[in-house]
């Protein structure tokens, strides 16, 4: 529609609006040399439907704020009996009219935000948060708070610091040697190699030392014993060949399962130590850095092996100031602590232990890869001597907070976080995905220069400590919990933004559909001819993940409190991995040349969030949710089958959940077929009911007690299993009770299978109930 039809049609409604109201003023002429505005600038987006959208109203929003027609002195009572109802029908047309001419649909300022992305911008923000590597608690990832605060706040978005005091580890004796009769003892030297012309050669200096974060200190000189990948049943493999790992030092390879876990496993078996390795077959099938993106020989994974969440010292509860702890040496006496001595070594190391092992030949699926030595199980003949010192320290890290508040519904929060600390330089792991939400902060900012403010308030959460065991995210959930369980709408995460090519997007299910559909709308960064949608399919992202495992700081949100949540990246499983090779080198040559993915990243990102913030109903589906129950209970039902356990509870309550679903969808299919003129328009409450019903559903999934054994974690159906932090399970509570019942094979064990499915089909109803909006 073109300025002079939407200025004819404007005179046409007030010369139709203001004889009817008898006795009031017309609009001071400022008021009508606003509204009557015919300059407006040229889109400078095509969209579309830019026919039929104007284009914005420039950064000095005060015609937003004036009322458009100005408020008319109270009339008495008896004035107000003699009013006739044709006056307010036609102010309302008048405010349809508007609402449909003049103020931009979020769609205009989704595809200006598009438009807005800088390559240069996400490069220049990555090299200066990774120019020293940048440990939670130490001076280097201090600095790398004040570039993203400094960078907010040039944003004029009020941002502030949030401190806590926390448990932290680093070590500060190490020692690993390796003998065997009839040779010479190898001392390791457990340091990962520079290379010719590397430009982080000096600063490599101040990388920590190769170590896993919270292993007991202490010593082992013993026999090896080859664990494959130290997962459970890997271990009972090694039991049913009667190889007794009692005593021993168990060398594990990475990958399969968390860290914590193969030390864990590696306790439980009865072992004094652990050494974990990076197998040259799962991390170097290629060239390795810098002639190829793979790791080098010396290549190191350090990271945490604590199976908890948040400060050690305060379970359960904020590490706010003065608040009360245990003590170190409780904490680190708990099941979630390794408990153990273990390190890391690299993978020509690794291979070097495995020359001297002997025993039996290992199965085909536990070799190495082409040029490895065959590896056997042990025990013995190498020995190792393993001597670690750790220092567990409280220590101060910080939170970086940033707040866009929202124009109609400033208490309603959409929650965008990424973690800025690393083991090393933490180019990918996790800085990649600070630069896209600094790149993406500044698309923010120009588009309130273009009269955007969101519906909804946004908040951007830098996090600190994330790698130490999700500590920074999770004492600020802890800390604001009450707050964020009545206010925030969902959780987004962007841990590792760019790792390689494909898109990997994991989210609770009511936020499928707004994923795909945003991911139509961004430009695949390696095709310009198709949608990062494409390239998901491509890479297998036919199946959207979920947030069950607790590999990053959307597991306070969605495990702890119920917070519907999106994890995503440009992901591909790369091999420097928590290794000093992780650097702004490796991503320009290898992760993202361009930095067209950290722009894609950065812009599927912000148009969820855009979507979140500023559509006035919800855009959540829980269609999904019903599918995802269903399908968890037929895996469930597979595992059972034969025992005295039945899954009917849980299917009733999926039914009455899928009822509240349509019973949902009828009323939002209401709302699109009168989408001007439904009663809805004029009923903000209902409104609003509509939205907390959306909004508070995923809490209903939560209970206060908690997993059994495992009481932070809340939500019962997303939790990581017990026996991976990784992985994610579906039912977690079920899947425990299982583990277990299968083990023992008692009727008191197969009981608490069947109390585990009623635990889950109560949270299901309460789930029905709150999306009906109805009582029982």
């Amino acid at each position: 529609m073109s300025a002079e039809d939407r200025e004819k049609r404007y005179r046409s409604l007030r010369l139709l609006y203001y004889p009817l109201r008898s006795g009031s003023p017309a609009a001071p002429p400022h008021a009508r040399a606003r509204h009557y505005r015919t300059d407006y600038p040229a889109s400078p987006v095509p969209t579309p439907d830019a026919a039929a959208m104007p284009p914005p109203l420039g950064h000095d929003d005060s015609c937003l704020r004036a009322p458009l027609i100005p408020a008319t002195p109270p009339l008495p009572p008896r004035a107000t009996a003699r009013l006739h109802p044709l006056p307010l029908l036609v102010g309302a047309l008048f405010a349809a009219y508007y609402h449909l001419l003049v103020e931009p649909a979020p769609s205009y300022y989704q595809s200006l935000f598009l438009s807005l992305g800088s390559n240069d911008t996400a490069a220049a923000h990555l090299r200066a948060l990774t120019v020293r590597p940048h440990l939670a608690g130490t001076e280097a990832n201090a600095l790398a708070a004040d570039h993203v605060v400094s960078t907010l706040s040039s944003l004029s978005f009020p941002t502030r610091v949030t401190p806590y005091e926390v448990l932290l580890s680093y070590p500060v004796r190490r020692s690993l040697s390796l003998s065997a009769p009839g040779r010479d003892t190898t001392a390791f030297a457990l340091v990962q190699d520079t290379y010719p012309g590397d430009p982080y050669a000096a600063a490599s200096a101040e990388v920590v030392p190769t170590f896993l974060a919270y292993a007991a200190s202490g010593s082992a000189a013993t026999e090896v014993v080859y664990a494959n990948y130290g997962r459970t049943e890997d271990y009972a493999y090694l039991a049913s060949r009667g190889v007794n790992v009692t005593g021993k030092v168990a060398l594990a390879r990475y990958g399969k399962v968390y860290r914590g876990d193969i030390v864990k496993n590696a306790r439980d078996a009865g072992a004094a130590a652990a050494v974990i390795f990076t197998d040259p077959k799962d991390y170097t099938p290629g060239k390795a850095f810098p002639d190829g993106p793979w790791m080098p020989p010396t290549g190191v994974q350090v990271g945490s092996t604590f199976k908890g969440v948040g400060d050690p010292t305060t379970p359960m509860w904020a590490s706010s100031e003065g608040c009360e702890r245990v003590s170190v040496a409780e904490a680190m006496a708990t099941d979630d602590m390794p408990g153990i001595p273990a390190l890391p070594v690299s993978g020509r190391d690794g291979e070097e232990i495995l020359r001297l092992v002997g025993g039996d030949v290992a199965p085909e699926d536990w070799q190495g890869g082409e040029g490895a030595p065959v590896y056997h199980l042990g025990p013995g003949p190498a020995v190792l001597n393993l001597s670690y010192t750790g220092n567990e320290t409280l220590a101060t890290i910080q939170n970086v907070i940033s707040v866009i508040e929202g124009k109609e519904e400033p208490d309603r929060y959409v929650i965008l976080g990424n973690h800025r600390d690393a083991w090393t330089f933490g180019a990918a792991d996790p800085n990649s995905g600070t630069a896209a939400l600094l790149e993406l902060a500044e698309r923010l900012s120009k588009l309130q220069t273009k009269g955007w403010r969101p519906r909804r308030t946004i908040i951007l959460c830098n996090w600190d400590a994330e790698e130490y065991g999700l500590i920074g995210s999770t004492e600020w959930v802890e800390e604001n919990r009450a707050m964020l369980t009545s206010r925030t709408v969902a959780y987004l995460n962007v841990d590792v933004g760019v790792s390689g090519s494909g898109l990997d997007a994991s989210a609770t299910p009511q936020l499928d559909e707004l994923l795909k559909q945003a991911s139509k709308k961004v430009q695949n960064p390696d095709n310009g001819t198709e949608s990062l949608y494409d390239m998901w399919m491509a890479s297998d992202g036919s199946l959207i993940g979920r947030l069950g495992g607790g590999g990053s700081d959307y597991s306070a949100f969605v495990q702890h409190i119920g917070i519907p949540s999106v994890q995503m990246s440009i992901w591909s499983e790369y091999a420097v991995y928590h290794s000093v090779y992780d650097d702004f080198t490796w991503m320009e040559k290898y992760g993202d040349p361009m930095f067209r993915r950290h722009v894609a990243v950065a812009s599927i990102w912000g148009l969820v969030a855009l979507g979140l913030s500023d559509e006035e109903i919800l855009p959540f589906n829980y269609s999904s949710y019903v599918t995802e129950l269903e399908n968890g209970a037929v895996d469930i039902n597979k595992r059972v089958l034969g025992m005295p356990v039945s899954l009917s509870p849980i299917h009733k309550s999926i039914k009455q959940l899928n009822r509240a679903v349509l019973k949902v969808d009828s009323e939002l299919q209401a709302l699109q077929t009168w989408k001007f003129w439904s009663p809805w328009r004029n009923n903000p409450l209902r409104v609003r009911d509509l939205n907390d019903r959306l909004m508070m559903t995923e809490r209903a999934f939560t209970e206060r007690e908690g997993l059994s054994g495992r009481p932070w974690y809340k939500h019962m159906i997303y939790g990581p299993s017990l026996y991976n932090d990784y992985g994610a399970e579906a039912y977690p509570g079920v899947d425990d009770a299982i583990q277990t019942a299968k083990k023992a094979n008692t009727s008191e064990s197969w009981q608490s299978v069947q109390h585990e499915i009623h635990r889950v089909a109560r949270v299901i109803s309460q789930s029905a109930s709150v999306l009906s909006g109805g009582f029982s």
